[in-house]
């Protein structure tokens, strides 16, 4: 199966940073998109940013210009540097990625995996 382990998690002062990581593992043949999401409390889970393989970015309009998607395809990890905290950006933040897994030769299996969520709160 596949894992995926986020950190960086924490309380933060409004205007402060935080970067938060998730390393993927497990029977993996290739990744496609990795991606962030969150979730505040008594609110849907939201689309953070995402980036592609090929390094393609896109984010959701409440954080562009403040936090940067990037990922280290040799280690399989996603990153999310975020700058200018505000305390709406307070939820847990869960990474995912699509993960295409070798069954057999011939046959893939592709499928979206999630992390267990880090708590973020900014705070003063």
């Amino acid at each position: 199966q596949v894992q995926l382990v986020e950190s960086g998690g924490g309380l933060v002062q409004p205007g402060g940073s935080l970067r938060l990581s998730c390393a993927a593992s497990g029977s993996i043949f290739s990744i496609n998109d990795m991606g962030w999401h969150r979730q505040a409390p008594g609110k849907q889970r939201e689309l953070v940013a995402v980036i592609t393989s090929g390094g393609s970015t896109n984010y959701a309009d409440s954080v562009k210009g403040r936090f940067t998607i990037s990922r280290d395809n040799a280690k399989n990890t996603v990153y999310l540097q975020m700058n200018s905290l505000k305390p709406e950006d307070t939820a847990v933040y869960y990474c995912n990625a699509v993960v295409r897994r070798r069954i057999v030769p011939n046959l893939y299996d592709e499928s979206r995996y999630w992390g267990q969520g880090t708590q973020v709160t900014v705070s003063s």
